[in-house]
């Protein structure tokens, strides 16, 4: 264990450390004094946030560094902000607080919420320079902070570290910019908490830095649920182009009287339909970019339409606040990136055709992040193989790698695998979906409490369940797909009252509860029916070719690892704090085949089992 006085100079928050975040505390301050970087799986009860935020700053007060605490989650803003008010409190620190999260969702404008990103950015950069926001213009004289936005900013400096709500709360009141009054504190904060984008981002990284005077040289950058980072980056840098929006966009042409602009966005729906001519609805093929291009300059030069494009977005924004003819000129503009770890497709979907420029390598941008900053900690609960996510996100060769065991009691947990049926896309059936009904129906029933099934995908899900709902005798819940933040709230709470005669949640592992939500106490069981593999698309093939050539890894890289991870992440909802006892099922028989085996945690004792009724009801008769 560490000595007291060690703890107090490392500003840990707490009176005493936990068993496991011992190490892994004094592992990061090691990691960080000798400026090199971690890859951290930790799983749940270790205490994450605390282990590696107090060293970390500790560090970073005595260095004149920055601690920036990147997370995906809302939620995780409020634990990290939490975290630091007691350090504050404990050690009588004072810490200047930062949490920002997306521009949009800062601003106090009513329905800047329901525009697209880009428009928001473009709109926001139209009212500013146009003096047309009150927010902004009551925040900012001559890029300074006026006489009242310096009163208010001193009080919210008072109350630091405050969680951004608190911060809305405050310029609210005093009609002020939340975000520029977040930016201004940026400047002066110890610890950034924020989006990902914000340094992943290279534009969006460059003009924070130079807005906030940050340099990356002196920061050290804690990234919290890193599981998610690959996918998010891919996605930052991936583009789209639909039928549907070239419609809008010759619409808001037609309205605006741009009729030669209007002409040119129908030729390149044309063009867009007549290359998915041979596609039936469902199908996909791969594209090249000149192609494109070519057909594009046949209309007009092309990169005069994004010019033109663009002139006429900002003219638009000037009357409402978002412009599709200038988002078709960022994709066109996008369009003519690299094609090395990219890959370019167009689909044809029941609605619309889709041209699409895709992110393969994330590594394309975190690759600069990693080797700049002045130390990089990514860390999760579901973070192996370690070895991927140091090669995926190109973290530093001399980086250290971190496997912890879990706090919790052995005892507490039941692992099985039964490998009866499958979701195998070759193999699905309605025999086998019947046969996972009965399964899933046998486990529900038998356990003395709630349960959480997570299936791959909706459909999967509303197969299984036709035959599910007839066999369950306990109350189900649906998850419906796309659930704002109030909806999944509401359900998750109806979903508690249940918690003595028990209740059953029908999820999907990418849905709203396949991570991020704890129910401690509530849930006894979850079982992962199949394996959350992406369709085996172009998409999917060209990330195993890319990872197959730059790693020999390609399979296990681009495909099992990803999906793997999502199984885990829905298993985890289930074992939350050390006094929950619960049962953890994969229901599929891939599980037992060492492609797939050799991924769970190599910590864990795993049953194969087909007498899983048996086996259940042992584990819940010990005492």
């Amino acid at each position: 264990m560490i000595a007291k006085d060690e703890l107090t100079e490392l500003l840990f928050p707490h009176s005493a450390v936990r068993k496991i975040q011992d190490s892994m505390v004094m592992d990061v301050k090691d990691a960080v004094r000798n400026k090199k970087s971690m890859v951290i799986h930790a799983p749940t009860g270790i205490g994450k946030t605390a282990g590696v935020l107090a060293p970390c700053l500790s560090y970073a007060l005595k260095n004149d560094l920055t601690v920036f605490f990147l997370t995906n989650r809302h939620t995780q803003h409020l634990i990290a902000v939490n975290t630091l008010k007691k350090i504050k409190e404990k050690h009588s620190k004072e810490i200047l607080v930062a949490d920002i999260i997306g521009k949009k969702w800062m601003c106090l404008v009513p329905g800047v919420e329901n525009l697209y990103n880009n428009d928001f950015i473009e709109y926001c950069k139209t009212m500013k320079e146009d003096n047309k926001c009150e927010f902004y213009s009551n925040t900012k004289n001559k890029s300074k902070l006026s006489i009242k936005a310096n009163k208010v900013f001193s009080e919210i400096k008072h109350q630091s570290p405050c969680n951004m709500e608190k911060v809305k709360e405050i310029c609210s009141l005093n009609k002020l910019c939340a975000y520029e009054m977040s930016t201004e504190l940026a400047k002066k904060a110890n610890v950034i908490i924020t989006d990902y984008y914000y340094l992943f981002h290279p534009d969006i990284r460059q003009s924070f830095f130079s807005k906030t005077n940050k340099e990356l040289e002196k920061s050290i950058i804690i990234i919290d649920e890193g599981h998610n980072l690959a996918s998010r980056v891919r996605d930052l840098m991936t583009s789209r182009l639909s039928t549907v929006m070239l419609r809008r966009s010759a619409s808001e042409a037609k309205k605006f009287k741009y009729s030669e602009a209007g002409n040119i966005i129908t030729e390149i729906r044309n063009i867009l339909e007549n290359f998915t001519k041979d596609l039936g609805i469902g199908e996909e093929k791969l594209i090249e970019k000149e192609d494109f291009i070519n057909k594009v300059n046949q209309i007009g030069d092309y990169d005069e339409i994004i010019s033109d494009f663009e002139f006429i977005g900002d003219a638009v924004r000037e009357t409402k606040k978002q412009s599709n003819i200038g988002s078709l000129s960022k994709f066109l503009s996008a369009w003519k990136g690299d094609d090395n770890g990219f890959v370019r497709i167009i689909e044809k979907t029941y609605k619309s055709v889709i041209l699409s420029y895709r992110c393969l390598d994330p590594s394309l941008v975190t690759k600069d992040v990693l080797d700049n900053a002045y130390s990089s900690i990514i860390m999760s609960g579901t973070l192996t193989p370690t070895d991927m996510y140091k090669d995926l996100l190109s973290f530093p060769k001399n980086s250290i790698e971190k496997t912890y065991k879990s706090p919790f009691p052995d005892k507490n947990k039941l692992t099985l695998i039964i490998p009866e049926t499958t979701t195998k896309y070759s193999m699905r059936s309605d025999s086998q979906f019947r046969r996972m009904a009965r399964i899933c129906a046998d486990i529900v029933n038998d356990v003395p409490g709630s349960s959480a099934l997570f299936f791959p995908s909706y459909k999967v899900r509303d197969m299984v369940n036709h035959y599910f709902s007839k066999l369950c005798k306990k109350t189900t819940f649906l998850e419906k797909s796309n659930l704002t933040k109030q909806e999944k709230e509401e359900m998750l709470e109806r979903f508690k009252e249940y918690k003595k005669d028990g209740a059953c949640l029908l999820s999907v592992t990418s849905g709203s509860f396949g991570e991020g939500i704890d129910l401690p106490g509530v849930l006894k069981s979850v079982v992962v029916v199949g394996i959350p593999l992406p369709k085996p698309d172009l998409e999917a093939k060209a990330l195993i070719n890319y990872y197959n050539n730059k790693f020999g890894k390609g399979m296990e890289y681009g495909y099992i690892f990803p999906a793997f991870n999502k199984a885990l992440q829905s298993a985890g909802r289930c074992i939350r704090s050390s006094k929950d006892r619960g049962i953890l099922i994969f229901l599929d028989q891939r599980y037992v085949w060492p492609m797939y085996s050799k991924c769970f945690p190599s910590d864990w004792d795993i049953k194969v089992t087909k007498d899983y009724t048996t086996q259940i009801d042992n584990f819940f008769s010990e005492k």
